[in-house]
């Protein structure tokens, strides 16, 4: 069983910068594919972004070239580098983990989810 641990959400104006972190436990987080999904006030769940056991990263396009995801396997965390922030980025962020090591793009495909972290861009 894998359990998984966001932190880095916060309150931040638009236009600003945040990093969330997902730690994950376990032995065998570096075979895992990784992702970061959102959840506003009345919507659906969405990809944000994906990382494979190999390094290669996906991006939502409403987050490209915004966002930047990156794991540390020696320290069993995933990270979401988040700059130029927009209101629309207002949402609850999980973190995913899934046992195969390629990347899906729907949250359905993962096996694992943190609990989530707030992250609330203000004008």
């Amino acid at each position: 069983q894998v359990q998984l641990v966001e932190s880095g959400g916060g309150l931040v104006q638009a236009g600003g910068s945040l990093r969330l972190s997902c730690a994950a436990s376990g032995r065998t987080f570096s075979t895992y594919a990784m992702g970061w999904f959102r959840q506003a006030p009345g919507k659906e769940r969405e990809f944000v972004a994906a990382i494979s056991r190999g390094g290669s990263t996906y991006y939502a396009d409403s987050v490209k070239g915004r966002f930047t995801i990156s794991r540390d396997n020696a320290k069993n965390t995933v990270y979401l580098e988040m700059n130029s922030l927009k209101l629309e980025d207002t949402a609850a962020y999980y973190c995913a983990g899934r046992s195969t090591g390629w990347v899906e793009l729907s949250a359905e495909r993962y096996n694992y989810w943190g609990q989530g972290t707030q992250v609330t861009v203000s004008s």
